[in-house]
């Protein structure tokens, strides 16, 4: 058995969070099993019952993988993926199915997907997949560009410059931290205590009130250029996202 001190380092994503990925099926106990095998990769992951709840989770989510299940009742598997590309999306996707035939395999592939596994499986070789898959994406994600974009709203990496539709918006090093994290996660709602950790790190000795006076900050720099981008979630925190 692998001692936990000889375990290789948990992929993450660029910014040092958990890997997200979601496991799409009707099957609830096939799920869950993915589910807890992701989990005990490190990743952060969640599962759908059927493709409209599917669609749901991947808007507020953003996964960093997904296992879909092509024969599902109402929207099947083929027409999440379908929905997903014409959305812009690129996520890696791994199709289960019960079929092997294959002009099922060749659809598969031919609508966007990128691995195909037949029911019922080995769960080492999945997660084994799943971490190539992972591993690709992630390096593709660092080696493209380093621009951030919500919206109107840019923020550019190596340049370290912010600006919204074409006004350039000057922030101190403290908001452009804060704000990258906001972009890094749009649509997500962070709650006080991720923002302290990952942008403090909590070595300031100070509280959540220090997240309300730079998110009030960041409002004035930036929602005063459009709509508002940035909103509180009441009791649960911030987030990014286009009105």
């Amino acid at each position: 058995m692998t001692s936990p001190s000889s375990r290789p380092t948990p992929l993450t994503r660029p910014d040092g969070s958990p890997i997200r990925a979601l496991v799409v099926d009707d099957e609830a106990n096939l799920s869950e099993l993915l589910r807890m095998a992701m989990s005990n990769e490190g990743w952060d992951a969640r599962t759908a019952g059927n493709g409209q709840e599917a669609l749901n989770v991947i808007r507020e989510f953003g996964p960093d993988l997904l296992v879909l299940d092509i024969m599902m009742p109402g929207l099947d598997g083929m027409e999440v993926l379908t929905r997903v590309r014409a959305a812009g999306n690129n996520v890696p996707v791994l199709f289960l199915t019960a079929k092997d035939a294959v002009e099922d395999r060749i659809a598969g592939i031919s609508a966007g997907g990128d691995d195909y596994v037949t029911k019922p499986f080995n769960l080492e070789e999945v997660i084994a997949r799943l971490r190539g898959m992972a591993r690709r994406h992630i390096a593709a994600i660092a080696d493209s560009d380093r621009r951030l974009r919500v919206g109107d709203l840019t923020l550019d990496e190596e340049a370290y410059e912010v600006e919204r539709r074409g006004t350039p918006i000057r922030l101190t090093a403290k908001e452009f931290e804060l704000l990258r994290y906001l972009m890094q996660n749009p649509r997500r709602v962070l709650s006080k205590t991720q923002i302290l950790d990952q942008v403090w790190s909590y070595d300031f000795g100070g509280n959540g009130s220090v997240v309300e006076i730079y998110i009030s900050y960041l409002r004035k720099k930036i929602d005063t250029l459009g709509d508002p981008l940035i909103h509180t979630v009441r009791g649960v925190g911030y987030t990014i996202k286009v009105p």
